[in-house]
């Protein structure tokens, strides 16, 4: 029963050319109710206690989640709006590639876990996230309020591109200077 309640919200999906970058801006459906989605600090999401194996289905939801001005985040069709639970940002960033010469003109790009990439700079920004559970670790906020956190092995290789700057650390993106500690 739960694929089906899960494929239900996929079904309600237009099908796109490009089905990974929908656009959320244009959808405004009325609240449908609260669904029993879980988006763990580690990135792996969970429906009625157990984890959503199917990465396409994660993809998917990935692509039509949004967080709303309220601070908790959705997932939005065109008909339908269900709010899920999220622990700390709902997707990782995995690994990332400096482009560029390394300096104050290079670009950060990162790569979060549903295989998108990002260039950090004045639509995507970098940036320490203040809850608790996040511990410090910086993220990425992407469209639609919906952030990045770092996992371990892409935060410690980022650690070691910072430099100090005033007294801080962090990392230039498209002539922008990140503090992150």
């Amino acid at each position: 029963m739960a694929s089906t309640v899960l494929d239900g919200i996929s079904d309600q999906l237009p099908r796109r050319k490009n089905p990974g970058n929908p656009p959320l801006h244009l959808w405004n459906p009325a609240f449908s109710g609260a669904i029993d989605i879980v988006i763990k600090a580690d990135g792996s999401w969970f429906h009625e206690g157990r984890p959503i194996l199917r990465r396409q289905l994660v993809k998917l939801f990935a692509s039509i989640l949004r967080r709303e001005e309220d601070g908790e985040y959705y997932l939005v069709t065109p008909v339908e709006k269900w709010r899920l639970q999220v622990e700390c940002l709902p997707l990782l960033v995995t690994d990332f590639d400096i482009l560029d010469v390394p300096g104050p003109d290079q670009k950060l790009q990162v790569e979060v876990n549903t295989g998108r990439r990002y260039v950090v700079g004045e639509s995507c920004t970098l940036y320490l996230p203040d809850s608790p559970q996040c511990a410090g670790i910086p993220g990425v906020m992407l469209e639609y309020g919906v952030g990045a956190l770092f996992n371990r092995a892409a935060w410690y290789r980022l650690a070691q591109c910072c430099e100090s700057r005033d007294g801080s650390s962090g990392i230039h993106s498209c002539g922008h200077f990140y503090i992150l500690g």
